[in-house]
Formats: C-alpha cells, sequence, structure tokens
C-alpha cells in the first residue's frame, strides 16, 4: 500500500503488539482501519470533484467556442442578408434608372417629332417693291 514489504508489516505488528498489548490491539486495528477507510474515501471524494471542475472547465470552454461559432455565423449570416438586400435594392433602383430613361428618351423623341410635324404656319410673302432707280435702271434696258 505504501511501498511496505512483508517484513516491515511484520515489525511494525510486533511493535504495536509490544506497545498496546493483546488487549487493546484488536481495537486498535479496528481504528486504524476505519482512519485509512476515511482517509482513502476522502482523497476519492477530493479526486473526484477535482475531476467534476476540470469536465465543468471543458464545458465552459466548449460552450463558449460554440458560442462564438454562432455569433460568428449569425454576423456572417446578417452580413450576407445586408448584402442580398442591397443587391435587391440596387436591382430595383436599376429598374427605376430604366424606366426614366426610357421615359427621358420617349419625351425627347415626342418633342423632337413634334417640331418636325408641327405645321409652318403661313406668313404672308412680301414681294419687294422695287425702288425708284431699279425702276429706272429697267426702264432704261427696257429701251
Amino acid at each position: 500500500m505504501f511501498g511496505l514489504g512483508f517484513s516491515e508489516i511484520l515489525v511494525i505488528a510486533i511493535i504495536a503488539i509490544l506497545f498496546l498489548g493483546p488487549e487493546k490491539l484488536p481495537d486498535a486495528m479496528v481504528k486504524g482501519a476505519k482512519f485509512f477507510k476515511s482517509f482513502k474515501n476522502s482523497i476519492n471524494d477530493v479526486k473526484s470533484s477535482f475531476e467534476q471542475e476540470m469536465k465543468i472547465q471543458e464545458l465552459k470552454e466548449e460552450a463558449l467556442t460554440y458560442k462564438k461559432k454562432l455569433d460568428e455565423a449569425a454576423t456572417s449570416a446578417k452580413k450576407v442578408i445586408t448584402f442580398d438586400e442591397l443587391e435587391e435594392i440596387k436591382k430595383t433602383t436599376q429598374g427605376v434608372t430604366d424606366s426614366l430613361k426610357e421615359l427621358e428618351n420617349s419625351v425627347k423623341e415626342s418633342t423632337s417629332f413634334e417640331s418636325i410635324t408641327t405645321p409652318i404656319e403661313p406668313t404672308t410673302l412680301v414681294t419687294p417693291t422695287p425702288s425708284p432707280l431699279v425702276a429706272e435702271t429697267k426702264k432704261e434696258e427696257n429701251v
């Protein structure tokens, strides 16, 4: 048990018989056995408590790693949702932008078409009246 051989245990037993005597020796051995049993139980309790604390510590560490992974997954999911929403918004605004461009083009076409198709209002043609000098030169030429 404590690294004692048979000869050492025999020496201890002989010394115990000499000091305690045959009347008290059985009672002392029972008390010694109870002491070693309670000491062994106490050591086992301490060992099991220590092992239980180690398991609890391991569980805490494992729970923290799972929590970190869960937080990272939630953060990445939020980022994915955000990027997806941004893509959806981009598509929607692209559609609105396309509609506005089509409207702008149709307005430009209609204004250019209207300017081409609007009739020119008739204006009165003014025939130039010959000036007196021009009339005289024409008369001379005729002569």
